[in-house]
């Protein structure tokens, strides 16, 4: 059986995923091998694995910093929000249904069975299991159904180390209050402390480390300082959206949309050198972007509301009309439609209007699409025509079907396949299909990740520099690969030079 060590937290956006990740990178580093595993994640930012199943980002990205691919088991449950009181629940990689909060609290224990199923699936491939836990263990009036947190380390016997994030201030209460509310079972499951994000001179620090020690009887295990690191986010709690950056040679906009998600779709172009990437609230944010994007969305038709009654929309066509490029993807590219229709109550019912700056049609349906793909893209006219063929692969997650209504202007975005590792194994052959539409300077694709394929991202760079007769010669990207293992590693030396990485391994060897 592999061995097991947990993060906790005292609260949502302490670290915890990042904690997780560079302790899997230092475990990687000493030879282990080392996967992570959050029971249940509830986030909007998902990703299709290799046999079309669909999980949190968090892990995507713990796997990564293990040098591993990413596997549903990491994430056997993720509820991804519909409103404010109910979530899409996707069990094993494939959607469940829609609960709303009340009918899954009462249902979430049932699910135990498939959370340790895929724990066990893991236990058989790898050394060391890092889990991570979620919000905090200290939720009293969840505890009593809770399969994330104490619930987990019992279910998987895993010492837990416990974080607190000082940068918000009260840290010491956060955690002498956390463990305060739990029971004397899961207090002595907790063998450690972590000071999660300290800036500042750590002796000043001391003397309430020696109160904390007196007051909880657990060890410090890590005081780790805030770092500036280039990871993917989890979810809308991201700083990425507040980051204030002076406006770049090439200006592009995300409108950052109520239910947003997968904005992990646009970190490859903040890498870009001359490009500034903003995310806008509202219409007189827009300013003179060069290029508006249309991100992804849990709620294409309320979203799409929301933006017509804060006048985005009616500026987003006024830029498309002036000639400024649109770029939609996956729900930013069906709001870019003529209409949206729900028949079985997917959304929010009934039919809309789309905005109009494509001709195709959306019908929402009740089987959710969820596949990687690869193909090229299609052949584009006049400033677009650098991208024409390109290379591309990623994925795709949506519960619409789009087609274009008959005779009309422009184009298909690329031509692709399904690429289902099941498929492959099956000895299946696999036929082209069209994604995506393009229509002068307003273009439209379901294909997440395209950003990340280099050649299409200098592709669409250079275009926006040739409109504005400048030259992209000394300008290149990233090779985002080697960019990020820069980052885990740099991760993993922050953890294994401001945590005990003794006692870390000391209690992964004791277990419970």
């Amino acid at each position: 059986m592999a061995k097991s060590i947990m993060i906790q937290g005292t609260m949502s956006n302490v670290g915890k995923s990042l904690l997780a990740a560079g302790l899997c990178r230092v475990l990687k580093q000493d030879g282990y091998k080392v996967a992570p595993f959050k029971s249940q994640n509830m986030a909007l930012n998902s990703y299709i694995t290799e046999d079309g199943l669909e999980m949190g980002r968090a892990q995507v990205m713990q796997a990564e910093a293990c040098n591993i691919k990413p596997s549903v088991w990491m994430n056997p449950i993720l509820l991804k929000p519909t409103t404010d009181v109910g979530s899409q629940v996707i069990v094993n990689g494939q959607v469940r249904g829609n609960m709303k909060a009340t009918d899954y609290f009462k249902y979430k224990k049932k699910l135990i069975p498939d959370i340790m199923n895929a724990y066990h699936e893991l236990e058989k491939e790898y050394d060391i299991i890092v889990i991570e836990g979620a919000g905090s263990p200290a939720e009293i009036n969840l505890k009593s159904e809770d399969i994330v947190n104490m619930g987990m380390a019992k279910l998987a016997k895993a010492p837990v180390v416990l974080a607190g994030d000082i940068d918000r201030g009260g840290v010491f209460a956060q955690l002498a209050g956390t463990l305060m509310l739990l029971e004397e079972e899961e207090k002595a499951m907790v063998k450690g402390i972590i000071i999660n994000k300290f800036r500042g001179d750590k002796t000043i620090l001391e003397p309430g480390l020696a109160m904390l020690r007196d007051l909880t009887g657990k060890k410090i295990a890590g005081v780790i300082p805030y770092v500036y690191l280039d990871i993917d986010d989890e979810d809308s709690l991201t700083e990425r959206f507040e980051k204030k950056k002076d406006t770049g040679v090439i200006d592009i906009a995300v409108i950052k949309l109520p239910r947003i998600s997968n904005f992990t779709d646009f970190n490859s172009l903040e890498h870009m050198e001359g490009v500034s990437l903003r995310y806008v609230l509202k219409a007189s944010d827009l300013k003179e972007a060069d290029m508006i994007i249309l991100p992804g969305t849990k709620s294409t038709m309320e979203d799409l509301a929301w933006m017509r009654q804060n006048g985005l929309e009616a500026a987003v066509k006024q830029k498309a009309a002036k000639g400024t490029y649109i770029f939609g993807i996956c729900g930013g590219y069906q709001m870019l439609g003529k209409s949206l229709k729900d028949p079985y109550q997917v959304e929010a019912a009934g039919s809309m209007e789309g905005m109009g700056l494509l001709p195709v049609e959306t019908v929402f349906e009740e089987e959710k699409v969820r596949t990687r793909v690869s193909g090229n893209i299609g052949d584009m006219d006049k400033e677009l025509a650098l991208l024409s063929g390109i290379r591309i692969e990623g994925y795709e997650i949506h519960m619409g079907v789009t087609k274009a209504a008959e005779k009309s202007r422009g184009s298909f975005f690329s031509l692709i396949s399904d690429k289902i590792e099941k498929e492959k194994k099956a000895g299946n052959s696999r036929e082209l299909k069209t994604d995506g539409y393009v229509c002068d300077n307003v273009l439209g694709t379901y294909i997440h990740g395209i950003f990340d394929n280099e050649e299409f991202l200098e592709g669409i760079v250079k275009t926006l520099f040739k409109r504005k007769g400048l030259e992209f010669n000394q300008v290149k990207s990233v090779d985002l690969k080697a960019y990020k293992e820069r980052q885990y590693d740099c991760l993993a030396d922050t953890v294994r030079n401001n945590m005990d990485m003794e006692f870390i391994y000391g209690i992964i060897e004791e277990g419970l």
